[in-house]
């Protein structure tokens, strides 16, 4: 995987701002990193961002630990074991752009669901098969932040962020463990991650400043934004 300067600062920039999205609202580095990363350095997906996702979650986590949702954690980490394999399955033996607009869709479908119903019920069915629909999304294309992002849209803020990290962590963590066994995780990737690390510390420093407007009713605008951005964002890329 060669990486030139150019693609370094792409790299670097994206992951910065991600970073201090994910941050703030509790996801959002991967799932805008991917686009930039999948134009200048594509085979650097999915493996460089989850590694460099991975210590964003741990860090979201430790910051605001004691109002993790575990109840709601546990029923989306069943879900995220088969999403997982899934996951595994479909990386390498599908078309990225198709994969990419299926991604796409699905993320519309749910924040339009999201809008048209007041609320999207939180208890286990659901929790299983956001978490489901997570991994296998996030192994393959390492963008699963939608599926349990929608689901939590309604938490605040300093509850939807570490459950949410936790879930990335763990789930980045079972990804990981498989990556070497579909084979599509090398040294380069473990590089890449490396040099994209403080791109990432900085942006979570700097999401700090902005919890306290996120958490004043804008976590769930963020989201549903967010969201939208990202699923017309991969459809387009996938028709590319």
């Amino acid at each position: 995987m060669h990486v030139d300067a150019l693609d370094y600062a792409v790299g670097f920039t994206v992951v910065l701002v991600g970073a201090i999205v994910q941050g703030s609202i509790g996801f959002g580095l991967n799932l805008l990193s991917a686009p930039f990363i999948a134009l200048v350095i594509p085979e650097a997906l999915p493996a460089t961002l989850v590694l460099v996702a991975l210590p964003a979650s741990i860090t979201t986590v430790v910051r605001e630990h004691h109002h993790l949702d575990l109840g709601t954690l546990r029923w989306m980490l069943v879900g995220a074991v088969p999403g997982t394999i899934t996951g595994l399955l479909i990386v390498g033996h599908i078309n990225g752009g198709d994969l990419a607009v299926l991604v796409g869709a699905i993320t519309l479908v749910g924040v339009a669901l999201s809008l048209l119903s007041r609320t999207i019920p939180v208890n286990p069915r659901t929790a299983v098969a956001a978490g489901f629909a997570s991994n296998v999304f996030g192994t393959a294309a390492s963008v699963g932040g939608p599926p349990v992002a929608l689901l939590l849209q309604h938490h605040r803020g300093p509850v939807a962020r570490p459950t949410l990290g936790a879930f990335f962590a763990i789930s980045a963590t079972i990804s990981l463990i498989g990556y070497p066994i579909a084979g599509v995780i090398t040294v380069d990737h473990i590089l890449f991650a490396l040099a994209l690390a403080p791109a990432m510390a900085i942006g979570l420093w700097a999401s700090r400043h902005l919890h306290p407007f996120v958490d004043g009713g804008w976590l769930r605008p963020a989201v549903l934004g967010l969201s939208a951005i990202a699923g017309v964002a991969a459809i387009a890329r996938g028709w590319v």
